[in-house]
């Protein structure tokens, strides 16, 4: 009797002050990953120490520490400076852009975006 080895189903953090937008990505996301979500930069720091995802969606705009120093936190720490980061954000400019990229995110998404863009974003990086 052979078993058959189900693929593991990928985990994705969803980082952003506002539970709605979660409420919003979570439908779209879940039939392909494992869905978490973080309400903070320190609980986002905190969670992916404790059980690493395989990426990270992270707001920009965010009380206290904002995406941009929680990427590079993220970037700077052993446990989680391979994981990868999208950002996504309502900060369309070239210097936002700029400042994700060189806080360390793969990829940074305008919003409002259609889901198969961030999807399609998401299955490059992962």
């Amino acid at each position: 009797m052979s078993s058959v080895i189900e693929p593991k189903t990928k985990r994705l953090l969803v980082v952003d002050d506002e539970y709605f937008n979660y409420e919003m990505l979570k439908p779209a996301l879940e039939s392909k990953f494992d869905v978490s979500y973080a309400d903070s930069g320190q609980n986002c720091l905190a969670s992916a120490i404790a059980n690493p995802p395989d990426i990270i969606l992270l707001d920009v705009c965010m009380p206290g520490l904002d995406g941009y120093d929680t990427c590079r936190m993220l970037k700077h720490t052993p446990e989680t400076k391979n994981i990868p980061v999208v950002m996504v954000s309502g900060l369309e400019s070239e210097l936002e852009k700029k400042t994700g990229f060189d806080a360390g995110c793969d990829a940074y998404v305008v919003k409002p975006f259609a889901i198969s863009a961030l999807l399609e974003q998401i299955n490059t990086i992962v």
